[in-house]
């Protein structure tokens, strides 16, 4: 049989920052960053399950905005 391997400790500290900030406000509070950790933490900052995909997808801000504001001028 396989053995399950546990999460490394880089993994699980992205999972765990990605989960709580978002990634603007990491990268502005420290003036340096691994780059692997930068990877790992755009990595785990995006949704895993289909459902949250969808809701994420279909989310569009200032959408209504945008098109009520354009007019045409003949």
């Amino acid at each position: 049989g396989s053995l399950l391997q546990p999460e490394s400790l880089l993994d699980a500290a992205a999972k765990r920052v990605a989960g709580s900030w978002a990634f603007e406000r990491v990268e502005g509070r420290f003036q340096r960053i691994p780059e692997p950790v930068q990877r790992r933490i755009v990595y785990w900052s995006f949704p895993r399950s289909e459902r949250q995909i969808c809701m994420y997808s279909s989310f569009q801000p200032g959408r209504a905005a945008s098109s009520s504001s354009s007019s045409s001028s003949s």
